[in-house]
């Protein structure tokens, strides 16, 4: 792709989810990033609806910590700049949005697993469809490829 055709971005909010896509999205964003965009690494805990949305992530916490710091390792890696973010939500598809909305960003970048529901069909959550309704901005899905296993 000629360099005059890549697009460019000033703020870009990338989803984490704890998972494997989230190294690799990271990676990408970064790549992508030019010198003066700013890379906001988001990773939302979701709060259940019988505990008030400011209960203690305590438990969370640790694991929060690790998913934010790899995120911030493969940044540095790429030799781009990334601000990390945790935040505490009852969902995280609308989370997402309005943190991209808040920020004004103009490029929102979510990880897939590839997953099967119980009977072999292919499952894409709810989060992303959500995301693809609502996002003020532009949304990149990566999916991860198909297992070996399941091919």
């Amino acid at each position: 792709m000629p360099e005059a055709d890549i697009p460019s971005f000033k703020r870009v909010v990338i989803a984490l989810n704890g998972g494997s896509s989230d190294g690799p999205i990271v990676a990408l964003a970064s790549r992508f990033a030019k010198s003066g965009t700013d890379l906001i690494a988001v990773h939302i805990v979701e709060i259940d609806w019988t505990l008030p949305l400011d209960a203690d992530i305590a438990g969370h916490s640790e694991e929060a910590q690790r998913v934010l710091d790899m995120a911030e390792s493969v940044a540095e890696d790429n030799k781009a700049r990334l601000t990390p973010v945790l935040l505490q939500a009852r969902d995280v598809g609308a989370a997402l949005v309005d943190e991209a909305s808040e920020r004004n960003a103009d490029l929102l970048v979510v990880g897939m697993p590839y997953r099967k529901r119980f009977g072999g069909e292919f499952a894409i959550g709810r989060t992303i469809p959500y995301v693809l309704r609502n996002a003020p901005c532009a949304v990149w899905v990566v999916r991860e490829a198909i297992p070996e296993e399941t091919k």
